[in-house]
């Protein structure tokens, strides 16, 4: 985090985002905060309340992939959510508190995946024993000690051959423990079962043992997961985790408007939407929410909003909600531009992306810069014509245009295909001024 400067952070989030500057600056600040939060003494520390942003613009301009690569960047657990998923006080839908729940197990399995990397070396070499323990079962026991050093060289020879990987396809016999399956929130009236009752029941119920026949290969990763996991200490995740979900966490709220007022006499629908609301407050606020690793606070998990809020405003959120996202930030409707560098610049670009697809079919796949201005062109207008869906409209126009390509392409191979402007005509134009169609299939 030292070196992630807020310029760093910026630079970070192009290599995947285009444009929305205004939103990268909030976001990369935010992220440093935390940074400089950790650097205080503790009774300060605890005063500096991290700053939550609501995130205003239209579907498909980069809201949701500006939080998951913020998160990336930090190594951050990190959960989106719908705010339309939740109904007052969990009737009918989900408790507003599970979204804490969900960000705790992410955080668990994030804690536990570095951990058993840490352990791995080890439960590697208790792995081998019983793997050797499988491949050599002497005779009798050995008594005399001529006896027990033939066996001692035996084994040993094993092991070189299985550390040589001469002995990868010989069957064994191995045991597997198959753990009990919880099924959450059937037949216990909530949104999943009770903090204590899952941990109860997964104590309870037997875990069980199957014998089956596999590869020394696939015998060695049975082995090493179940080593690894004699080697952590559960209580010790536990607690990484959730300091690292208070610390680190963020949770992203899509579709906030969705539970703002119209702004009118709250009556019918807005009544539930504005308990919504009310329900959010004290977990944006910061309050003690029980999960079956231990209680977790959320006084400095980082929420951003985000929403298109054509109908509703921000203005519409009840005041005390609205104070909990000091920072909103506008993001801009894309443009033809936009789109024209969408497709040829970032990291994970859709026309990288067809490229490699079909280049394992040995369809060598050019773009000339005409045919990515009209693709974006046809995107642009497509959007503006109906339902703006912003970059998502390139995932369907790419798609159509490559349709023959990749549906033929074990026949034709090898081959090049040089996509310009004459080709994106042929393929789309008649498909395009089609309106009505164009409703469907674009």
């Amino acid at each position: 985090m030292k070196v992630l400067t807020p310029r760093a952070i910026v630079e970070q989030l192009d290599q995947y985002i285009i444009g929305q500057d205004e939103a990268k600056r909030s976001v990369a600040i935010a992220l440093r905060n935390r940074w400089r939060r950790r650097q205080l003494d503790e009774d300060m520390r605890r005063e500096v309340l991290p700053k939550n942003i609501i995130m205003i613009g239209p579907t498909g301009v980069g809201k949701t992939e500006i939080a998951r690569r913020l998160a990336g960047l930090a190594n951050a657990p990190f959960i989106k959510v719908e705010a339309s998923h939740y109904t007052e006080v969990g009737y009918y839908g989900r408790d507003v508190e599970s979204m804490v729940r969900e960000l705790v197990e992410l955080s668990v399995n994030m804690v536990q995946g570095e951990m058993m990397e840490q352990v791995r070396p080890q439960a590697q070499l208790r792995a081998e024993e019983r793997l050797l323990d499988q491949l050599y079962e002497p005779a009798e026991a050995a008594a005399e000690p001529e006896h027990q050093e033939k066996q001692a060289r035996a084994r040993d020879r094993l092991r070189t051959m299985l550390r040589e990987g001469k002995l990868e396809e010989r069957e064994i016999e191995i045991e597997v423990s198959r753990k009990p399956v919880i099924v959450q929130g059937v037949g216990f009236g909530g949104e999943e079962l009770g903090v204590d009752m899952q941990g109860f029941l997964e104590e309870m119920l037997p875990t069980r043992t199957e014998s089956r026949r596999t590869r020394v290969e696939e015998a060695r990763e049975v082995f090493v997961h179940e080593e690894s996991e004699k080697l952590l200490d559960k209580q010790s995740i536990d607690r990484m985790a959730r300091s690292r979900a208070e610390e680190s966490g963020i949770i992203f709220i899509d579709e906030l408007d969705k539970i703002a007022g119209s702004g009118a006499e709250s009556r019918g629908p807005d009544v539930s939407r504005q308990g919504v609301q009310r329900d959010l407050l004290p977990i944006v606020e910061g309050c003690a929410v029980p999960t079956r690793h231990g209680i977790v606070h959320t006084d400095h998990i980082l929420f951003i909003a985000a929403g298109a809020f054509n109908v509703a405003k921000p203005s519409d959120l009840v005041p005390e909600l609205q104070g909990r996202f000091p920072i909103r930030v506008e993001l801009d409707e894309l443009t033809k531009e936009d789109f024209v560098r969408i497709l040829r610049e970032p990291r994970n670009a859709l026309v990288k992306q067809y490229r490699a697809l079909l280049d394992t079919e040995r369809i060598e796949l050019a773009f000339q810069d005409d045919a990515l201005e009209r693709i974006a062109e046809f995107a642009e207008q497509i959007n503006q014509r109906g339902q703006s869906i912003g970059a998502r409209r390139l995932h369907t126009v790419m798609e159509k245009l490559l349709e023959t390509v990749s549906f033929e392409a074990p026949e034709i191979a090898p081959g090049k295909l040089v996509v310009d402007r004459k080709y994106v005509d042929e393929k789309l134009t008649a498909l395009v001024e089609d309106e009505d169609l164009t409703r469907y299939i674009l």
